[in-house]
């Protein structure tokens, strides 16, 4: 994340967390650090995996103390090891104790998620198929979760309502077939605005194709039948599979032609990576 990113969309998000966590004082740290003291403390590693959020753990004590000073000898996207020294951050120890819950929350929940997305992206290397993130993110959490998606090596799907328009089953009820639902959208949005919508079988497919939708996503179809829609699609229109997506199922969709697959696991089930921040003394 750049310094305007981190300015416009981040720092009030992280202010927020640091209000969820000091109320009206740190009760635990002013009682064993009445007073200024210069220390330092280590970020460690604890666990192998793709380094995600170091900007956003850094920001955290730059909003307490803009004199905190953060050392960092990784950058995102970097893979790091069991043991590896990764930074230190250096300040008024009752800032490094005060923001040390809340950096690592950002920085272990971001590098868990680039740490499983990169684990996806590896097994689509050789194929044309693009990892797609979707909206199935923590609240107030979107903007660092999805980021930390593309430090692992996947894409960004729309970031929000107001980003793009994905026709999906509520919709077409909605409007009352897939034709119409379609058409509404054209009418509605800017021609600029791409319109995607959502089938589960081939004769809504044929359907979503014959009212001229731009990108079709394929939602829980056995293989065969994406297999299919795909030859039926031929080039009409962008092609994108959903549905349960994890890790451990992916390797049957890698072959199937389409152009984008989509995993709400990325940002919904990934673990977090272990990091700590430890040998706290007074410089």
């Amino acid at each position: 994340m750049n310094n305007i990113t981190m300015a416009l969309n981040a720092d009030e998000l992280i202010l927020n967390a640091l209000k969820e966590d000091i109320t009206s004082e740190d009760i635990t740290t002013n009682s064993v650090m009445p007073s200024f003291q210069m220390g330092e403390v280590e970020l460690i590693c604890k666990q192998d995996g793709v380094i995600a959020g170091l900007e956003v753990f850094k920001r955290v004590f730059e909003l307490l103390d803009e004199k905190t000073e953060t050392i960092l000898y990784a950058k995102d996207g970097d893979f790091v090891k069991n043991g590896d020294k990764i930074g230190i951050v250096r300040g008024d120890i009752r800032v490094l104790l005060s923001g040390e819950r809340t950096a690592l929350n950002y920085l272990q929940r971001m590098s868990g998620i680039a740490t499983y997305t990169r684990s996806i992206a590896d097994l689509l290397k050789n194929s044309k198929t693009k990892l797609l993130d979707t909206r199935k993110t923590t609240p107030n959490m979107r903007v660092f979760e999805k980021y930390a998606v593309k430090v692992g090596g996947g894409c960004n799907h729309r970031y929000n309502l107001s980003d793009g328009i994905l026709l999906k089953d509520n919709h077409i009820g909605a409007a009352g077939s897939v034709k119409k639902a379609v058409e509404m959208a054209k009418e509605y949005a800017p021609f600029v605005r791409k319109i995607e919508i959502e089938v589960e079988n081939l004769d809504m497919l044929k359907e979503a194709l014959d009212a001229g939708a731009d990108i079709i996503m394929l939602d829980n179809m056995s293989v065969e039948d994406m297999k299919t829609a795909v030859n039926m699609v031929q080039g009409k229109a962008e092609t994108e599979c959903s549905g349960n997506v994890t890790r451990e199922n992916i390797e049957r969709l890698v072959n199937i032609g389409v152009d984008y697959i989509s995993s709400g696991a990325l940002t919904h089930s990934a673990p977090i990576m272990d990091l700590s921040l430890k040998n706290l003394h007074s410089i």
